[in-house]
């Protein structure tokens, strides 16, 4: 409908022949009586372009096609062909005028040859599409403004429930626990932090899986839209789905059932960007020094959690000084024992440092060795376990009256670009070496969730093949090995892990990724090991990292 050609031209048969001539290459031509008819079909808004005589426009613009032109939306710019009679004189006054009004206008003059007249015609219809596209952008963009909103106002308004409701419990379990020894303070705390858990864990999941599936259109659209005003929609949508990944993020951090979500850092940035909240949060007494390594330092880690970390660890070592001191936060570029390139994290501190007998204990849950009632013993244990989580380690070394120094080790990464998407090179027996584009199969129940990826993947120059859950992933198993395989945890019929399990019986070695914001995944890391676990939501960078690291390590074990 949307590539119609409206025709004007009403003195003999110039209309007849004009449609003739375009319908002969299947343009679905309308001849308008009168310039009447014309609006009337403009108004409809399924016209490419209108071709018109000149003599139509003899007597000036007619006011209502004037009116029309002026009410255009920003996206529309309605092209016009005028098919001029050949001048042997000036053109007249409102002739002239009225053409220029037009705007948009290629003007061929009379006689002309059939393929001229295709040709303008041809590009008329290309440019009133392009107008098209872009409005459907336009309009995709603001339906998922709208959404994001009215998402945004539902959460908050669950968020003030639930904050009721804790407020609440809290203050129960506050009264019964005021009595009781230490470790069985502790215990009741841990309790009420699962039932908070449960209470939050099956909103974040869902909302998580709707943001991961927006965020990722929006990627794609201020990637591949020409439009800047469409990329400005875009970004600002974007920004708005941003923050409420970091709504849901705090829940689940409250909670603590928080799944870790990695991107790629710059470990020194954000080490920098904190020197200030630390310097508040120990107190003036207190010297802050920030040392960080030369260079960039990336590593695939959740930042929010890192910096939750650092906090951590700066207070406990302001209360190791309570008449002041000096604590400094540095980064180091290291090499393992097997060789492979770290960022190290080190806060050090000249407290009163710890006992060695007890050393050991410092990273056990509910251990601690303040006094009764001044600490949880939970914090040094959840650095040790967000470490452990994101493939690296936490080590601590303390003399008693010299301080303490806590270091956090990371895998370091290259940060990649979208361009750098891999390829695989296939030798022909029967000529010259062939490039194809490697093959990703995508398992993914939630049907905006796996078109996101899949778009994502291709935008990244990978070829993808989807599957809705594992019986259908089986299927194109069977019919082919892909070159990875990325399946989502929680599917109707069989699970992520059961999935996995089936397709190694099928290609033992075959490369697996899976990518989910479900919170225990230890079914899954120990299955596909902790490396090859993607935590929704994530962006195109950090899937492009993933992808292509899981990548290299199957064509290691190759």
């Amino acid at each position: 409908m949307e590539s119609r050609v409206l025709i004007l031209a009403p003195h003999g048969r110039d209309a007849a022949v004009i449609a003739s001539v375009l319908q002969r290459d299947t343009f679905e031509c309308v001849v308008c009586r009168d310039a009447a008819a014309l609006l009337g079909e403009l108004e409809l808004g399924t016209a490419a372009t209108a071709i018109l005589t000149e003599e139509v426009l003899a007597g000036g613009l007619d006011e209502a096609l004037r009116d029309f032109l002026i009410r255009q939306p920003a996206w529309s710019d309605f092209p016009f062909v005028v098919l001029a009679m050949r001048q042997s004189s000036k053109r007249s006054f409102h002739a002239a005028g009225s053409m220029q009004e037009l705007g948009n206008l290629v003007i061929l003059e009379r006689p002309l040859n059939p393929d001229t007249l295709l040709s303008a015609t041809r590009s008329a219809l290309r440019a009133r599409v392009r107008q098209y596209a872009a409005r459907r952008y336009l309009t995709d963009i603001e339906h998922g403004k709208q959404t994001v909103e009215r998402l945004n106002a539902e959460l908050e308004s669950r968020i003030a429930e639930r904050t009721s409701d804790l407020a609440g419990a809290n203050d129960r379990l506050m009264r019964e626990i005021a009595d009781r020894e230490r470790i069985q303070s502790n215990v009741v705390q841990g309790q009420k932090l699962e039932a908070i858990g449960r209470l939050t864990g099956g909103i974040a999941h869902d909302f998580n899986n709707l943001l991961h599936a927006v965020s990722l259109n929006l990627q794609l659209i201020m990637r591949l839209s020409s439009e800047s005003r469409a990329t400005d929609y875009a970004r600002r949508a974007k920004d708005s789905v941003d923050r409420g990944a970091r709504l849901t993020a705090q829940l689940l951090s409250f909670a603590r059932a928080q799944s870790l979500l990695p991107r790629m850092h710059n470990v020194n940035e954000m080490v920098n960007s904190l020197q200030e909240l630390i310097e508040v949060s120990v107190g003036s007494k207190i010297r802050v020094q920030i040392d960080v390594c030369e260079g960039e330092a990336w590593a695939l880690i959740d930042g929010a959690q890192l910096e939750m970390a650092l906090l951590n660890m700066a207070v406990n070592s302001r209360d190791a000084m309570p008449d002041g001191g000096s604590l400094t936060v540095r980064t180091e570029l290291l090499n393992s024992a097997e060789n492979r390139p770290l960022v190290q994290i080190s806060v050090q501190d000249t407290g009163c440092g710890i006992p060695e007998t007890i050393q050991a204990k410092v990273f056990d849950p509910f251990f601690t060795t303040k006094g009764d009632g001044e600490g949880t013993g939970l914090g040094l244990s959840q650095v040790y376990g967000f470490a452990n989580q994101s493939g690296g380690s936490a080590e601590i070394v303390s003399r008693e009256g010299l301080g303490t120094t806590v270091k956090l080790r990371f895998p370091q990464v290259k940060p990649l670009e979208v361009s750098d998407a891999p390829e695989s090179v296939v030798t022909s027996g029967n000529g010259p070496n062939t490039t194809t584009r490697t093959e990703v199969l995508v398992v993914e129940d939630d049907v905006a969730v796996r078109q996101g990826i899949a778009e994502g993947l291709r935008l990244l120059n990978y070829s993808v093949r989807e599957a809705c859950d594992g019986e259908s992933g089986l299927q194109e198993l069977r019919r082919r090995m892909p070159d990875l395989l990325m399946s989502d945890y929680l599917m109707p019929g069989m699970n992520g892990a059961q999935f996995i399990t089936a397709a190694r019986e099928i290609y033992p070695q075959i490369p697996v990724l899976v990518a989910t914001g479900h919170a225990d995944m230890a079914e899954v890391e120990k299955l596909v090991g902790v490396q090859s676990v993607l935590k929704k939501p994530f962006d195109l960078e950090t899937l492009n990292a993933a992808v292509g690291s899981e990548l290299a390590r199957g064509r290691s074990r190759g």
